[in-house]
């Protein structure tokens, strides 16, 4: 079997499949604010779930991150909505487990996941995908190759400017597109939506999840949120279309379930 780890700011899931990629098992945990100490109790949650599944060998552990990872020291270098730097996953999980541990940005390993085993694994050689969460990542297959860079840094459209001196973003600069395009973004400017009609600062702050569904059910304000969050989005995809001509590019997240909203407004600002 193969085990993937999947990373998030706020919740880590653990998934258990065998080689023909179907799941097994699957859990989650917490991230936590404190990478050594989430890191030793990941090492646990691994352990005992090979321990539930001793009848499986296992081949080795993926761990997909929401950051860019130094491709001559293995370790997360860039990493914004983690808020860590210089993090090593590597050594300790092959510690714990006797495992061989490979990393990948979660962009990346979405276009692997593309091309090795989804619907365009046959037929394109040029595909981008563009995950859209805490934050906006891209992975690039172009010539049916994933491209990294030299150090592992490449395809960072998320911290490309979209908006000058717009909101501040995590790393530090103001109007990336992630700032604008993110679920992060949809929350902030459902909150600030919410306060110019009610005039209440301190309203209780909304998750994505809880937006997504107010605007299934027609709520205003989730509404506009999405469809500026969408116009964003169209912008970023617009930017890739016309810089890497990609065959394909994949959206992925939650965000897509509310595609029919969402989808034309990127479809009318990339055309």
């Amino acid at each position: 079997g193969i085990l993937g780890i999947d990373i998030r700011p706020e919740k880590t899931t653990i998934m258990l499949a065998d080689l023909e990629m179907h799941a097994v098992a699957q859990e989650s945990i917490p991230t936590g604010a404190d990478p050594d100490r989430f890191i030793k109790r990941l090492c646990d949650r691994v352990r005992d779930l090979r321990a539930a599944h001793r009848k499986l060998s296992f081949e080795g552990i993926g761990v997909a991150l929401p950051g860019r990872i130094d491709l001559a020291t293995n370790r997360l270098i860039f990493a914004p909505n983690l808020a860590w730097k210089g993090v090593d996953f590597k050594g300790p999980l092959e510690a714990a487990t006797g495992l061989p541990v490979e990393l990948e940005n979660a962009a990346n390993a979405c276009a692997l996941a593309e091309i090795w085993s989804g619907a365009h694994s046959e037929s394109v050689r040029n595909l981008v995908t563009l995950t859209v969460s805490e934050g906006i990542g891209a992975g690039m297959i172009l010539n049916g190759q994933l491209v990294r860079g030299s150090t592992g840094l490449a395809g960072e459209f998320g911290h490309v400017t979209a908006v000058e001196d717009g909101p501040l973003c995590r790393c530090g600069n103001r109007g990336c597109l992630e700032a604008c395009a993110s679920n992060t973004a949809a929350v902030r400017y459902f909150t600030e939506f919410e306060s110019a009609q009610s005039g209440n600062k301190s309203a209780a702050k909304p998750t994505f999840e809880s937006i997504l569904k107010l605007a299934d059910e027609g709520h205003q304000n989730a509404c506009k949120a999405l469809d500026r969050m969408g116009f964003y989005l169209g912008v970023g995809v617009a930017m890739i279309v016309t810089g890497l001509a990609p065959d394909v590019i994949v959206v992925v997240g939650e965000v897509t379930r509310a595609w029919n909203r969402v989808g034309p407004i990127i479809t009318d600002v990339v055309a």
